[in-house]
């Protein structure tokens, strides 16, 4: 079986605080990328393992395409031997959600392949025990997280063109939820909500983001400043930072003056999202 896991942009992530869990209680509104997908291939075997190709990432029990895998067997009580070949093309440590979205495809595949009869409602539950963002890749479109992020309303977003830029260096997501608190604004940074398609773009985390990681604050910064761009945003936790754009023919020409003026090492994709 051949999968897909895309990628996710945070429109909107507003931290509202931190739960008696340990948590934050969020309010996020997620569009999925269709056009920039991590790929999977799903084979039976005589025992399970699992191949990552395309990035630095462990492909031991820790990888979420494992703990997806074993935590599957515990709910349906079914041995699963395959031989999962991963093909990273999402970023890690981005905020784009690659290692979620690949956990989310292995579930759903598994209840195919299997044929254990699982229910969107029960896989979800399934998936927010890896990770807040697995329930949102097991639907489809854009929706509004709250709770942690599992808990789920579909939502509409009006398509737009976005260009998304990274630096080789990516961004812990627990250290930026521990540090939100007592972070500050860094000055000339703004932070206030942007209008696109009467949608807000707001990330709180980019306060704690910001101030430990000043290159993320300068590339938000530079996007703003130009006229290609009606909005920029950092997506999650980062490392990423979007610009929506007036028209994606502006994406290349744009992407190429920020490796020019910014770093030539910046990694970059083109694409739409909502809809």
């Amino acid at each position: 079986m051949n999968l897909t896991a895309p990628a996710k942009l945070n429109l909107t992530l507003r931290v509202l605080g931190k739960r008696e869990d340990g948590f934050h209680e969020l309010e996020t509104l997620m569009v999925p990328l269709p056009g920039l997908a991590d790929k999977l291939e799903m084979e039976a075997a005589e025992s399970f393992s699992l191949d990552v190709v395309g990035a630095k990432v462990s492909p031991g029990e820790d990888n979420l395409v494992t703990r997806a895998l074993r935590l599957f067997e515990e709910r349906s009580g079914k041995r699963c031997d395959y031989r999962v070949r991963l093909e990273k093309v999402i970023p890690a440590g981005a905020g784009l959600g690659g290692g979620s979205s690949d956990a989310a495809a292995v579930l759903r595949a598994l209840n195919e392949l299997e044929g254990a009869g699982l229910e969107r409602k029960e896989l979800e539950e399934l998936g927010a025990q890896l990770g807040c963002d697995v329930p949102f890749f097991l639907r489809e479109g854009p929706c509004w997280g709250r709770g942690r992020g599992e808990i789920l309303e579909g939502a509409e977003v009006r398509p737009c063109e976005v260009l998304l830029l990274k630096p080789e260096f990516g961004v812990d997501t627990v250290d930026a939820y521990q540090r939100w608190s007592e972070s500050s604004e860094l000055p000339g940074v703004r932070y206030e909500g942007q209008q696109v398609n009467g949608v807000e773009l707001v990330n709180n985390l980019e306060r704690p983001v910001f101030e430990k990681f000043l290159f993320l604050a300068e590339l938000k910064k530079w996007l703003s400043e130009q006229f290609e761009v009606q909005a920029a945003l950092m997506s999650g936790s980062g490392s990423t930072v979007f610009a929506v754009l007036h028209d994606a023919d502006s994406a290349s020409r744009l992407a190429d003056r920020a490796r020019e003026e910014l770093d030539p090492k910046l990694w970059w994709w083109a694409g739409s999202c909502g809809g």
